[in-house]
């Protein structure tokens, strides 16, 4: 079988999933596709019958079905669990009034008064919450949204700014699960590297595209003009219905109590901080995420029954509403786990490592893995696991042709962070457009145009770098 038909299935789901803005759909055409041409390839290596052939279709229904349940492992299943208990706490911070109390206090504290000033505190809390991507973004969501809707800037550009700034920051404060990560992918004694954590800082520097992506976003903050589809939904959008001179409207509804501003910030200040506990203690950012997120939802109850906010019934009601809120966001996820999965058993990634040659010259390395990166990254859906693939084949490369490791593996970590903001079936394109409150097909269709520019010149830029030090 062809190794190029092994691109065909993601490319069909993102086909599906522009063409029908059913990402459901869509994901579900790309698993299928992927496990028929599995079967397939099965068929032809073995002493068939027409019958097989026949009943080709109903294998790979059951396969896919097999797949989605191999993506219950560890890691993937607490992503899972914590953006369903993420769910049951924002709900309880909404309810309680602890949300609403916070942006009434930043109002009075001079903050979040003007369309740039809520553009750019949405962006720092990004920043500063760098230690997960998922954490990062909806943190920034939960403060962005109501300021947002206050000034009447359109859910699209939240979305854009909770995702340009949460991964990119997380590529380049490295001290976090990332970092972790690539340090032991990049640590093989058979790369040669003698000093991998100098190499990891090293590529900071050389991370063209998350250092240009966070400029546009600062960019956008700071000045409040967008252009390409951004710009255009903007334009035409509704004039506020929300009275300007005051902030904490937007959060307001039947359900939400008059509550107080340690009900948001006692919950997301544990998370943070024992986030950077757990973190340190296993190395691991989704048992950290899933550990720090539980323990926080566990304190909120119990704050809110002792205070007599709500009754021990009414808050577990409230956080099974919040579960239920994110269960589309969890089918998502646990589809995009599952494609990415199946289309690593087929070969996508390795086919599209393929095609950087050993006869290539020095300056062409970098710009290719940045592409292959980009290309991977969006076809699978993860960025974790291009950087499995791809890392193997750069470090050797930067020893055979003299080129700096630090170099490469920028190029490497930059086009997958590229690749997940142009695709619709990232995870954290999924989270971002969630946290946001937009729609994900409306996110990734107004941020293509930012990610295009941005890895055109990352493009350039490490063309250039090749030839200077090749």
């Amino acid at each position: 079988m062809p190794e190029w038909l092994s691109v065909v299935p993601p490319l069909l789901a993102i086909a599906v999933a522009v063409w029908k803005r059913e990402v459901v759909v869509a994901l579900c055409s790309g698993i299928l596709l992927s496990e028929w041409l599995m079967v397939c390839r099965g068929l032809l290596d073995a002493d068939t019958s027409v019958w097989q052939w026949l009943i080709s279709p109903g294998s790979a229904l059951v396969q896919s079905l097999e797949r989605a349940v191999a993506v219950f492992e560890g890691g993937n299943t607490r992503v899972l669990l914590f953006c369903l208990l993420v769910g049951a706490l924002i709900e309880l911070m909404r309810v309680s009034g602890g949300v609403q109390a916070f942006v009434a206090g930043l109002s009075r504290r001079g903050l979040g008064k003007t369309p740039r000033q809520a553009g750019l505190l949405t962006m720092m809390v990004g920043i500063l919450v760098w230690m997960e991507t998922s954490m990062s973004c909806l943190a920034a969501g939960l403060v962005g949204m109501p300021l947002f809707d206050r000034f009447n800037l359109s859910r699209e550009r939240l979305a854009f700014i909770l995702d340009s700034t949460c991964a990119p920051i997380s590529v380049i404060i490295l001290f976090n699960g990332w970092g972790g990560y690539v340090l032991g992918l990049i640590s093989e004694e058979s790369y040669g590297i003698e000093a991998p954590v100098n190499v990891l800082i090293g590529s900071i520097g050389f991370n063209f595209y998350t250092l240009l992506i966070l400029l546009f976003v600062g960019f956008t903050a700071v000045t409040g003009r967008t252009f390409g589809p951004l710009r255009r939904i903007e334009a035409n959008m509704a004039p506020p219905e929300l009275d300007a001179k005051n902030p904490a409207v937007a959060l307001a509804g039947d359900d939400v109590v008059a509550g107080k501003t340690r009900y948001m910030v006692l919950p997301l200040a544990i998370m943070v901080v024992l986030m950077i506990v757990f973190l340190v203690q296993t190395g691991s950012g989704s048992r950290a995420v899933l550990w720090s997120v539980s323990l926080a939802l566990i304190v909120t109850l119990i704050v809110l029954v002792r205070e007599r906010v709500f009754s021990y019934s009414r808050a577990l009601e409230l956080s099974y509403q919040g579960m239920g809120k994110l269960l589309p966001l969890v089918l998502l996820m646990l589809l995009a786990f599952t494609i990415g999965k199946s289309c690593r058993e087929l070969g996508t990634g390795i086919f599209v490592a393929g095609w950087i040659g050993s006869t290539l010259p020095a300056f062409a390395i970098a710009p290719l893995l940045f592409l292959a990166g980009g290309l991977m990254s969006f076809t699978t859906g993860t960025s974790w696991g291009t950087f499995a693939i791809l890392i193997p084949v750069g470090m050797p490369l930067a020893a055979a042709f003299g080129l700096p490791h630090s170099l490469l593996l920028a190029a490497i970590l930059g086009g997958g962070v590229f690749g997940d903001h142009c695709s619709p079936i990232s995870d954290t394109t999924l989270v971002a457009s969630l946290a946001a409150g937009c729609d994900l097909l409306d996110h990734v269709r107004t941020q293509l145009p930012y990610a295009m520019v941005a890895g055109g010149t990352a493009l350039a830029l490490y063309t250039v770098a090749g030839f200077i030090l090749g």
